[in-house]
Protein backbone atom coordinates (compact mmCIF):
# COMPACT_ATOMS: atom_id res chain seq x y z
CA UNK A 1 0.00 0.00 0.00
CA UNK A 2 1.19 3.38 -0.79
CA UNK A 3 0.94 5.72 1.81
CA UNK A 4 0.79 9.26 0.86
CA UNK A 5 -2.46 10.44 2.96
CA UNK A 6 -4.12 10.56 5.98
CA UNK A 7 -7.64 8.87 6.61
CA UNK A 8 -9.69 12.26 6.52
CA UNK A 9 -12.13 13.55 4.15
CA UNK A 10 -10.79 17.17 4.39
CA UNK A 11 -7.32 16.21 3.16
CA UNK A 12 -8.97 14.58 -0.12
CA UNK A 13 -10.19 17.80 -0.42
CA UNK A 14 -6.36 19.41 -1.81
CA UNK A 15 -6.01 19.79 -5.49
CA UNK A 16 -3.75 17.77 -7.92
CA UNK A 17 -1.11 20.68 -8.51
CA UNK A 18 -0.69 20.65 -3.97
CA UNK A 19 -0.72 16.50 -4.31
CA UNK A 20 1.94 16.21 -6.97
CA UNK A 21 4.23 18.93 -5.05
CA UNK A 22 3.96 17.61 -1.38
CA UNK A 23 5.50 13.98 -3.56
CA UNK A 24 8.42 15.33 -5.27
CA UNK A 25 10.68 15.46 -2.47
CA UNK A 26 10.06 12.45 -1.14
CA UNK A 27 9.67 8.76 -2.23
CA UNK A 28 6.51 7.01 -0.47
CA UNK A 29 6.79 4.61 1.77
CA UNK A 30 5.35 1.21 0.57
CA UNK A 31 4.26 -1.36 3.69
CA UNK A 32 2.54 -4.50 3.45
CA UNK A 33 -0.12 -5.08 5.85
CA UNK A 34 0.58 -5.17 9.52
CA UNK A 35 4.56 -4.89 8.61
CA UNK A 36 6.21 -1.29 10.72
CA UNK A 37 8.82 0.75 9.64
CA UNK A 38 12.31 -0.33 10.89
CA UNK A 39 12.54 3.89 12.02
CA UNK A 40 9.79 3.23 14.38
CA UNK A 41 8.34 6.63 14.52
CA UNK A 42 5.86 7.58 16.70
CA UNK A 43 2.55 8.95 15.67
CA UNK A 44 2.35 13.06 15.38
CA UNK A 45 -0.11 15.18 15.02
CA UNK A 46 -0.84 17.45 11.61
CA UNK A 47 -0.61 21.20 10.97
CA UNK A 48 -4.83 21.37 11.25
CA UNK A 49 -4.73 18.81 14.30
CA UNK A 50 -5.22 15.55 12.37
CA UNK A 51 -4.01 12.77 13.26
CA UNK A 52 -1.67 11.73 10.40
CA UNK A 53 0.40 8.60 10.23
CA UNK A 54 4.34 8.56 10.75
CA UNK A 55 7.47 6.27 9.59
CA UNK A 56 7.32 3.33 12.16
CA UNK A 57 3.66 3.37 12.65
CA UNK A 58 1.63 0.78 11.99
CA UNK A 59 -0.37 1.28 8.82
CA UNK A 60 -4.30 0.08 9.58
CA UNK A 61 -6.20 -2.41 7.32
CA UNK A 62 -8.34 -0.45 5.32
CA UNK A 63 -9.28 -3.01 2.57
CA UNK A 64 -12.44 -3.56 4.39
CA UNK A 65 -13.57 -0.21 4.86
CA UNK A 66 -15.78 1.37 1.81
CA UNK A 67 -14.94 5.14 1.59
CA UNK A 68 -17.70 7.42 1.38
CA UNK A 69 -17.78 9.59 -1.82
CA UNK A 70 -17.49 13.37 -1.35
CA UNK A 71 -20.81 15.26 -2.09
CA UNK A 72 -20.54 17.19 -5.16
CA UNK A 73 -20.26 21.34 -5.07
CA UNK A 74 -23.19 22.76 -4.10
CA UNK A 75 -25.39 19.74 -2.61
CA UNK A 76 -24.47 20.70 0.93
CA UNK A 77 -22.41 19.17 3.71
CA UNK A 78 -22.82 17.42 6.88
CA UNK A 79 -20.90 17.26 10.03
CA UNK A 80 -21.58 16.96 13.75
CA UNK A 81 -20.88 19.78 16.69
CA UNK A 82 -18.65 19.76 19.75
CA UNK A 83 -21.73 19.73 21.69
CA UNK A 84 -22.43 15.99 19.58
CA UNK A 85 -25.76 17.55 17.89
CA UNK A 86 -25.39 17.37 13.81
CA UNK A 87 -25.50 20.55 11.15
CA UNK A 88 -26.03 20.33 7.63
CA UNK A 89 -24.54 23.16 5.75
CA UNK A 90 -25.94 24.93 2.01
CA UNK A 91 -24.52 27.11 0.19
CA UNK A 92 -26.63 29.66 -1.63
CA UNK A 93 -26.38 31.48 -4.76
CA UNK A 94 -25.29 34.84 -2.65
CA UNK A 95 -22.06 33.22 -1.17
CA UNK A 96 -23.47 32.60 1.89
CA UNK A 97 -24.50 29.67 3.74
CA UNK A 98 -28.28 27.99 5.37
CA UNK A 99 -27.80 25.73 8.30
CA UNK A 100 -29.97 22.96 9.38
CA UNK A 101 -29.53 21.45 12.82
CA UNK A 102 -30.81 18.41 14.08
CA UNK A 103 -29.71 15.98 17.13
CA UNK A 104 -29.16 12.91 14.43
CA UNK A 105 -27.01 12.46 10.91
CA UNK A 106 -30.34 11.27 9.66
CA UNK A 107 -32.81 14.40 10.63
CA UNK A 108 -30.42 16.82 9.19
CA UNK A 109 -29.63 15.09 5.92
CA UNK A 110 -33.65 14.68 5.55
CA UNK A 111 -33.07 18.50 5.88
CA UNK A 112 -30.91 19.57 3.46
CA UNK A 113 -32.71 16.80 1.01
CA UNK A 114 -35.79 19.11 1.66
CA UNK A 115 -33.77 21.91 1.36
CA UNK A 116 -32.09 20.60 -2.04
CA UNK A 117 -35.33 20.38 -3.54
CA UNK A 118 -36.72 23.67 -2.66
CA UNK A 119 -33.49 25.10 -4.05
CA UNK A 120 -33.59 23.33 -7.52
CA UNK A 121 -37.33 24.34 -7.59
CA UNK A 122 -37.06 28.29 -6.55
CA UNK A 123 -39.10 28.16 -3.53
CA UNK A 124 -36.25 27.88 -0.64
CA UNK A 125 -36.64 30.34 1.81
CA UNK A 126 -33.08 32.37 1.98
CA UNK A 127 -34.36 35.38 3.86
CA UNK A 128 -33.00 36.23 7.43
CA UNK A 129 -35.18 34.12 10.05
CA UNK A 130 -37.73 37.03 12.08
CA UNK A 131 -40.23 36.34 14.26
CA UNK A 132 -44.39 36.52 13.46
CA UNK A 133 -44.86 39.47 15.98
CA UNK A 134 -41.48 41.15 13.90
CA UNK A 135 -43.16 40.69 10.62
CA UNK A 136 -46.12 41.18 10.22
CA UNK A 137 -46.50 44.90 11.88
CA UNK A 138 -44.14 46.22 9.36
CA UNK A 139 -45.65 44.14 6.39
CA UNK A 140 -49.47 45.73 7.27
CA UNK A 141 -48.12 49.31 7.93
CA UNK A 142 -45.47 49.77 5.10
CA UNK A 143 -46.91 47.25 2.43
CA UNK A 144 -50.40 46.62 2.83
CA UNK A 145 -51.74 50.00 4.06
CA UNK A 146 -51.08 52.01 1.15
CA UNK A 147 -53.35 49.79 -1.17
CA UNK A 148 -56.35 49.41 1.34
CA UNK A 149 -58.63 51.82 2.26
CA UNK A 150 -58.58 53.12 6.39
CA UNK A 151 -61.40 51.54 7.33
CA UNK A 152 -59.75 47.76 6.25
CA UNK A 153 -57.09 48.90 7.39
CA UNK A 154 -58.30 49.34 11.09
CA UNK A 155 -60.23 45.86 10.55
CA UNK A 156 -57.07 44.13 9.53
CA UNK A 157 -54.90 45.39 12.49
CA UNK A 158 -57.61 44.84 14.97
CA UNK A 159 -57.47 40.74 13.78
CA UNK A 160 -53.14 40.92 14.03
CA UNK A 161 -53.11 42.92 17.45
CA UNK A 162 -56.24 41.14 19.42
CA UNK A 163 -56.14 37.86 17.57
CA UNK A 164 -52.76 36.65 15.61
CA UNK A 165 -50.24 38.23 17.38
CA UNK A 166 -51.00 37.12 21.32
CA UNK A 167 -51.05 33.00 19.68
CA UNK A 168 -49.07 33.10 17.02
CA UNK A 169 -46.61 36.50 17.75
CA UNK A 170 -43.60 34.11 19.26
CA UNK A 171 -43.20 31.66 16.05
CA UNK A 172 -40.60 32.35 13.66
CA UNK A 173 -41.99 32.69 10.06
CA UNK A 174 -40.24 29.43 8.65
CA UNK A 175 -41.74 27.54 11.64
CA UNK A 176 -45.04 29.03 11.60
CA UNK A 177 -47.34 25.73 10.05
CA UNK A 178 -50.29 25.09 8.93
CA UNK A 179 -51.31 23.49 12.33
CA UNK A 180 -50.69 26.56 14.38
CA UNK A 181 -53.47 28.64 12.28
CA UNK A 182 -55.61 25.99 12.40
CA UNK A 183 -55.76 25.87 16.14
CA UNK A 184 -55.76 29.39 16.28
CA UNK A 185 -59.50 29.53 13.93
CA UNK A 186 -60.34 26.83 16.26
CA UNK A 187 -60.01 28.52 19.50
CA UNK A 188 -61.75 31.86 18.05
CA UNK A 189 -64.72 29.55 17.19
CA UNK A 190 -64.93 28.24 20.31
CA UNK A 191 -64.78 31.32 22.39
CA UNK A 192 -68.29 32.54 20.07
CA UNK A 193 -66.05 34.94 17.97
CA UNK A 194 -67.77 34.95 14.38
CA UNK A 195 -67.08 33.94 10.83
CA UNK A 196 -66.19 37.26 9.90
CA UNK A 197 -63.85 37.79 12.67
CA UNK A 198 -62.03 34.63 11.86
CA UNK A 199 -62.20 35.63 7.88
CA UNK A 200 -60.37 38.77 8.83
CA UNK A 201 -57.63 37.32 10.94
CA UNK A 202 -57.23 34.43 7.65
CA UNK A 203 -57.17 37.38 5.16
CA UNK A 204 -54.11 38.89 7.46
CA UNK A 205 -52.27 35.84 7.24
CA UNK A 206 -52.91 34.35 4.12
CA UNK A 207 -51.96 37.92 2.50
CA UNK A 208 -48.47 38.56 4.77
CA UNK A 209 -47.69 34.78 4.40
CA UNK A 210 -48.20 35.49 0.35
CA UNK A 211 -45.78 38.56 0.80
CA UNK A 212 -43.52 36.44 2.80
CA UNK A 213 -43.16 34.09 -0.08
CA UNK A 214 -42.42 36.57 -2.21
CA UNK A 215 -39.34 37.99 -0.09
CA UNK A 216 -38.32 34.14 0.11
CA UNK A 217 -38.83 34.82 3.71
CA UNK A 218 -40.64 31.23 3.46
CA UNK A 219 -41.14 28.25 0.95
CA UNK A 220 -44.69 28.20 0.69
CA UNK A 221 -47.96 29.77 2.70
CA UNK A 222 -49.04 27.74 5.29
CA UNK A 223 -52.43 30.07 5.78
CA UNK A 224 -53.57 28.46 2.54
CA UNK A 225 -53.44 25.07 3.75
CA UNK A 226 -56.03 25.44 6.62
CA UNK A 227 -59.47 24.88 6.55
CA UNK A 228 -61.81 27.49 6.86
CA UNK A 229 -65.02 27.13 9.02
CA UNK A 230 -68.15 27.97 7.42
CA UNK A 231 -69.22 31.17 6.54
CA UNK A 232 -72.94 32.09 8.52
CA UNK A 233 -74.61 34.59 6.81
CA UNK A 234 -76.82 36.84 8.21
CA UNK A 235 -80.18 36.13 7.46
CA UNK A 236 -81.86 39.63 5.74
CA UNK A 237 -85.32 40.41 7.25
CA UNK A 238 -87.42 42.83 4.81
CA UNK A 239 -90.14 44.48 5.52
CA UNK A 240 -93.46 44.05 3.69
CA UNK A 241 -95.24 46.95 2.27
CA UNK A 242 -97.38 46.45 4.61
CA UNK A 243 -94.97 46.67 7.28
CA UNK A 244 -93.44 49.84 5.61
CA UNK A 245 -96.36 51.61 6.11
CA UNK A 246 -96.64 50.83 9.55
CA UNK A 247 -93.37 52.06 10.62
CA UNK A 248 -93.65 55.55 8.02
CA UNK A 249 -97.04 56.07 9.74
CA UNK A 250 -95.38 56.14 13.24
CA UNK A 251 -92.00 58.15 12.24
CA UNK A 252 -94.41 60.94 11.28
CA UNK A 253 -93.07 64.08 12.19
CA UNK A 254 -90.04 62.34 13.70
CA UNK A 255 -86.73 63.54 13.06
CA UNK A 256 -85.82 59.86 11.17
CA UNK A 257 -88.88 60.44 8.46
CA UNK A 258 -87.18 60.97 5.40
CA UNK A 259 -84.06 59.29 6.00
CA UNK A 260 -86.17 56.33 6.75
CA UNK A 261 -88.86 56.98 3.65
CA UNK A 262 -85.48 57.81 1.33
CA UNK A 263 -84.00 54.19 2.50
CA UNK A 264 -87.22 52.08 1.65
CA UNK A 265 -87.77 54.14 -1.61
CA UNK A 266 -84.34 53.90 -3.03
CA UNK A 267 -82.35 50.88 -1.11
CA UNK A 268 -79.66 53.10 -0.41
CA UNK A 269 -76.59 52.13 2.08
CA UNK A 270 -76.87 53.56 5.82
CA UNK A 271 -73.20 54.96 5.71
CA UNK A 272 -74.38 56.78 2.07
CA UNK A 273 -77.76 58.60 3.50
CA UNK A 274 -75.37 60.09 6.38
CA UNK A 275 -73.04 61.25 3.71
CA UNK A 276 -75.58 62.72 1.37
CA UNK A 277 -75.25 66.53 0.78
CA UNK A 278 -77.46 68.98 -1.26
CA UNK A 279 -75.07 69.00 -3.78
CA UNK A 280 -75.79 65.31 -4.82
CA UNK A 281 -79.46 66.14 -5.21
CA UNK A 282 -81.22 67.88 -8.25
CA UNK A 283 -84.54 68.44 -6.61
CA UNK A 284 -85.64 70.15 -10.26
CA UNK A 285 -85.13 67.03 -12.32
CA UNK A 286 -85.86 64.91 -9.49
CA UNK A 287 -82.24 63.04 -9.65
CA UNK A 288 -79.74 62.36 -6.70
CA UNK A 289 -75.97 61.05 -7.16
CA UNK A 290 -74.59 58.71 -4.81
CA UNK A 291 -70.81 59.75 -4.51
CA UNK A 292 -69.68 59.37 -0.80
CA UNK A 293 -70.15 57.45 2.10
CA UNK A 294 -69.44 57.49 5.64
CA UNK A 295 -68.33 54.41 8.54
CA UNK A 296 -66.55 55.07 11.84
CA UNK A 297 -63.33 53.70 12.08
CA UNK A 298 -61.74 53.35 15.74
CA UNK A 299 -60.19 56.30 17.03
CA UNK A 300 -60.66 57.85 13.82
CA UNK A 301 -63.93 58.48 14.60
CA UNK A 302 -66.45 59.46 11.45
CA UNK A 303 -64.48 58.98 8.44
CA UNK A 304 -66.16 59.61 4.87
CA UNK A 305 -64.57 58.31 1.84
CA UNK A 306 -65.60 57.80 -1.83
CA UNK A 307 -67.78 53.94 -2.61
CA UNK A 308 -65.99 51.19 -2.37
CA UNK A 309 -67.05 50.39 -6.11
CA UNK A 310 -67.53 51.82 -9.25
CA UNK A 311 -71.06 50.47 -9.70
CA UNK A 312 -71.81 51.84 -5.98
CA UNK A 313 -70.83 55.56 -7.82
CA UNK A 314 -74.79 56.01 -9.72
CA UNK A 315 -77.78 57.90 -10.03
CA UNK A 316 -80.95 57.72 -9.02
CA UNK A 317 -84.36 58.44 -9.94
CA UNK A 318 -86.15 59.90 -6.83
CA UNK A 319 -90.14 59.16 -6.72
CA UNK A 320 -92.21 62.54 -6.81
CA UNK A 321 -93.11 62.02 -2.76
CA UNK A 322 -89.70 61.80 -1.95
CA UNK A 323 -88.50 64.92 -3.67
CA UNK A 324 -91.29 67.15 -2.03
CA UNK A 325 -90.37 64.86 1.43
CA UNK A 326 -86.62 66.86 0.84
CA UNK A 327 -87.75 69.89 -0.07
CA UNK A 328 -90.33 70.04 3.57
CA UNK A 329 -86.74 68.60 5.10
CA UNK A 330 -84.65 71.70 3.37
CA UNK A 331 -87.12 74.18 4.93
CA UNK A 332 -86.66 72.89 8.20
CA UNK A 333 -83.25 73.04 8.18
CA UNK A 334 -83.25 76.50 7.30
CA UNK A 335 -85.02 76.90 9.99
CA UNK A 336 -82.82 74.60 12.52
CA UNK A 337 -79.59 77.10 11.12
CA UNK A 338 -81.16 80.62 11.86
CA UNK A 339 -81.63 78.72 15.50
CA UNK A 340 -78.52 77.44 16.10
CA UNK A 341 -76.64 80.85 15.06
CA UNK A 342 -72.91 80.38 15.34
CA UNK A 343 -72.89 77.29 16.63
CA UNK A 344 -74.26 75.88 13.09
CA UNK A 345 -71.25 74.17 11.65
CA UNK A 346 -71.88 74.73 7.52
CA UNK A 347 -71.29 70.91 5.69
CA UNK A 348 -74.31 70.73 3.37
CA UNK A 349 -75.41 67.60 4.96
CA UNK A 350 -78.99 66.40 4.04
CA UNK A 351 -79.11 64.16 7.16
CA UNK A 352 -77.40 66.46 9.82
CA UNK A 353 -78.05 67.24 13.90
CA UNK A 354 -79.19 70.88 15.27
CA UNK A 355 -75.56 72.01 14.53
CA UNK A 356 -75.25 70.71 10.63
CA UNK A 357 -72.89 67.85 12.09
CA UNK A 358 -73.10 64.60 10.36
CA UNK A 359 -75.78 62.04 12.66
CA UNK A 360 -74.06 59.97 15.19
CA UNK A 361 -75.07 56.49 13.14
CA UNK A 362 -75.55 54.96 17.39
CA UNK A 363 -78.14 57.93 17.60
CA UNK A 364 -79.94 56.64 14.88
CA UNK A 365 -79.85 53.12 15.31
CA UNK A 366 -81.23 53.92 18.90
CA UNK A 367 -83.98 55.95 17.44
CA UNK A 368 -84.86 53.54 15.10
CA UNK A 369 -85.27 50.73 17.30
CA UNK A 370 -87.72 52.42 19.29
CA UNK A 371 -89.53 53.81 16.34
CA UNK A 372 -89.72 49.82 14.96
CA UNK A 373 -91.34 49.37 18.99
CA UNK A 374 -94.00 51.73 18.43
CA UNK A 375 -94.87 50.20 15.30
CA UNK A 376 -95.13 46.84 16.48
CA UNK A 377 -92.78 45.37 14.16
CA UNK A 378 -89.28 43.04 14.77
CA UNK A 379 -86.11 44.70 15.74
CA UNK A 380 -83.85 44.87 12.39
CA UNK A 381 -81.13 46.58 11.29
CA UNK A 382 -81.37 49.44 9.78
CA UNK A 383 -79.82 47.64 6.45
CA UNK A 384 -82.45 46.06 6.01
CA UNK A 385 -84.86 48.32 4.73
CA UNK A 386 -82.62 48.54 1.67
CA UNK A 387 -83.42 44.56 1.70
CA UNK A 388 -87.39 45.24 2.11
CA UNK A 389 -86.95 48.22 -1.07
CA UNK A 390 -84.82 45.28 -3.15
CA UNK A 391 -88.11 43.04 -2.08
CA UNK A 392 -90.80 44.96 -3.06
CA UNK A 393 -89.56 46.15 -6.42
CA UNK A 394 -89.00 42.58 -7.10
CA UNK A 395 -92.12 41.29 -6.05
CA UNK A 396 -94.34 43.96 -8.27
CA UNK A 397 -92.43 42.73 -11.45
CA UNK A 398 -89.30 45.09 -11.45
CA UNK A 399 -86.35 43.50 -13.64
CA UNK A 400 -83.54 42.32 -11.53
CA UNK A 401 -80.91 44.16 -13.63
CA UNK A 402 -82.95 47.81 -12.72
CA UNK A 403 -82.57 46.68 -9.18
CA UNK A 404 -79.49 45.94 -9.32
CA UNK A 405 -78.55 49.29 -10.96
CA UNK A 406 -80.74 50.91 -8.21
CA UNK A 407 -78.50 49.36 -5.24
CA UNK A 408 -75.16 49.46 -6.78
CA UNK A 409 -74.18 45.90 -6.85
CA UNK A 410 -71.25 44.80 -9.12
CA UNK A 411 -72.90 42.20 -10.62
CA UNK A 412 -76.85 40.96 -11.19
CA UNK A 413 -75.67 37.55 -9.62
CA UNK A 414 -75.47 39.34 -6.69
CA UNK A 415 -79.01 40.85 -6.63
CA UNK A 416 -80.57 37.39 -7.60
CA UNK A 417 -78.37 35.33 -4.90
CA UNK A 418 -79.03 37.82 -2.13
CA UNK A 419 -82.90 38.27 -2.81
CA UNK A 420 -84.83 35.58 -5.08
CA UNK A 421 -84.98 33.14 -2.25
CA UNK A 422 -86.95 35.57 -0.54
CA UNK A 423 -89.11 36.30 -2.71
CA UNK A 424 -91.71 32.95 -3.12
CA UNK A 425 -94.16 35.11 -5.24
CA UNK A 426 -91.22 34.80 -7.56
CA UNK A 427 -90.76 30.72 -8.30
CA UNK A 428 -94.72 30.68 -8.11
CA UNK A 429 -95.19 32.89 -11.04
CA UNK A 430 -92.89 30.80 -12.91
CA UNK A 431 -94.36 27.14 -12.18
CA UNK A 432 -96.95 29.05 -13.65
CA UNK A 433 -95.45 29.63 -16.64
CA UNK A 434 -94.41 25.86 -16.52
CA UNK A 435 -97.94 24.55 -16.44
CA UNK A 436 -99.14 26.78 -19.53
CA UNK A 437 -96.16 26.03 -21.36
CA UNK A 438 -96.77 22.33 -20.96
CA UNK A 439 -100.50 21.93 -20.83
CA UNK A 440 -99.99 20.12 -23.78
CA UNK A 441 -98.82 17.31 -22.24
CA UNK A 442 -101.36 16.88 -19.77
CA UNK A 443 -104.33 17.11 -22.44
CA UNK A 444 -102.40 14.19 -24.28
CA UNK A 445 -101.94 12.00 -21.22
CA UNK A 446 -105.60 12.05 -20.51
CA UNK A 447 -106.57 10.90 -24.48
CA UNK A 448 -104.04 7.94 -23.43
CA UNK A 449 -105.72 6.71 -20.71
CA UNK A 450 -107.65 3.38 -20.26
CA UNK A 451 -111.59 3.70 -20.00
CA UNK A 452 -112.56 2.64 -15.64
CA UNK A 453 -113.77 -0.37 -17.00
CA UNK A 454 -111.13 -1.84 -19.15
CA UNK A 455 -108.55 -1.29 -16.58
CA UNK A 456 -110.79 -3.35 -14.30
CA UNK A 457 -111.11 -5.93 -16.63
CA UNK A 458 -107.28 -6.30 -17.76
CA UNK A 459 -105.87 -6.99 -14.05
CA UNK A 460 -108.33 -9.23 -13.42
CA UNK A 461 -106.97 -11.10 -16.35
CA UNK A 462 -103.50 -10.51 -14.68
CA UNK A 463 -104.42 -11.65 -11.30
CA UNK A 464 -105.91 -14.80 -12.66
CA UNK A 465 -103.02 -15.71 -15.11
CA UNK A 466 -100.45 -15.41 -11.89
CA UNK A 467 -103.05 -17.99 -9.84
CA UNK A 468 -102.99 -20.07 -12.46
CA UNK A 469 -99.17 -19.82 -12.70
CA UNK A 470 -98.67 -20.81 -9.14
CA UNK A 471 -101.04 -23.32 -9.11
CA UNK A 472 -99.00 -24.97 -11.96
CA UNK A 473 -95.95 -24.86 -9.65
CA UNK A 474 -97.15 -25.83 -6.75
CA UNK A 475 -98.05 -29.26 -8.61
CA UNK A 476 -94.92 -29.55 -9.81
CA UNK A 477 -93.49 -29.13 -6.70
CA UNK A 478 -95.57 -31.62 -4.70
CA UNK A 479 -94.62 -34.69 -8.03
CA UNK A 480 -91.25 -34.01 -6.43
Amino acid sequence: MTHDATFDQDDARETPDQHMAGTQDSQPIVLSQGQTDPHQGKRKQGKQGKESISVGAEVPDTSSKVKTSRRRYGEGSIYQRKDGRYAASLRLENGERKTFYGKTRKEVAEKLRIALNEKKQGTLATGPQQKVSDYFPRWLDEVKKPTIRLSTYHAYKTALYKHILPALGHFTLQKLKAQHIQELYAHLLKEGYSSQTIMNAHKVLRQGLANAVRWNLVARNEASLVTLPRIERREVTPLTEKQVEQLLTVAKGHFLEEIILLAVATGMRFGELLALRWADIDLGRGILVVQRTVSRVGKYGLVEREPKTRTSRRKIMLPGVVVVALKWLQAKQELARLKAGDAWQERGLVFCDRQGNLLEPERVRKHFYKLLDQAGLPRIHFHDLRHSAATILLIHGVHPKVVQELLGHSTISMTLDTYSHLIPSLQAESMQVMNTVLDFFSAEEETQQLPQDERSSSGKERVSEEEKLNADEQKNGGSA
